[in-house]
């Protein structure tokens, strides 16, 4: 299962991968395959004649690029509004003033309380 290097060092060799190796294999291939489909649909979109589905070229370039726009700017709007909401119910800090006067009031206690 393991072995030793020249320098001494046990090396185990791991024969299956992770779960999360494995999943993250699964994505990269999805990804992969789903980009080399939409590059050769947006560049040869007649192909899809070919498998039965009866859509003009000029169809399938405008949804291949109206899709992913309107997706990212749902992404987009979605982020601005969630930032919003975050700084709307999101109280305000204390003032420096408050917070500088706090410290000076523990430093007063500490100061008591190794006098005394």
């Amino acid at each position: 299962m393991g072995f030793k290097t020249k320098d001494g060092y046990n090396v185990v060799k791991k024969d299956m991968v992770s779960k999360d190796q494995a999943i993250g294999g699964l994505i990269f291939l999805v990804c992969a395959v789903v980009i080399v489909g939409y590059l050769a649909t947006l560049i040869v979109p007649s192909w899809l004649t070919s498998i039965g589905l009866q859509i003009s070229d000029f169809d399938v370039r405008f949804w291949l690029i109206t899709i992913p726009v309107v997706i990212a700017f749902i992404a987009i709007l979605c982020i601005g509004a969630w930032i919003g909401w975050t700084m709307a119910t999101t109280p305000p800090p204390k003032p420096i003033e408050e917070i500088e006067a706090e410290e000076k009031e523990e430093e007063k206690k500490e100061a008591k309380k190794e006098k005394g």
